[in-house]
């Protein structure tokens, strides 16, 4: 298999509306979540996107990687995650596409 036919592979499970990133802190094995993209505008995530910024630049090639232990990653997804459906409680707005 080509390197084009794994990335294209990886983006078959993504839903719509969702994206792939890899988190992991340097000292750790990096691990992949898919995300729904309206997370990306929540202060929560845009500062763990600019941390990534700090780190790797704005020249990442292929999948966003956070540079963050995946427990502390976790528990942001946990408070963006409530928080969305707090905010959103008709269920189909909410899109429940975190997962490991």
């Amino acid at each position: 298999m080509g390197s084009g036919e794994r990335s294209q592979e990886s983006f078959k499970d993504v839903p719509k509306g969702c994206l792939a990133i890899k988190v992991g802190h340097e000292s750790e094995e990096k691990q992949r979540f898919v995300v729904p993209v309206l997370y990306f505008n929540h202060p929560l995530f845009i500062q763990l996107l600019k941390e990534a910024e700090d780190e790797y630049g704005f020249d990442q090639k292929g999948t966003i990687t956070i540079p963050c232990h995946v427990e502390q990653f976790r528990y942001v997804q946990a408070l963006i995650d409530r928080e969305t459906s707090f905010h959103h409680n008709h269920h189909h707005l909410y899109v429940p596409c975190f997962r490991a």
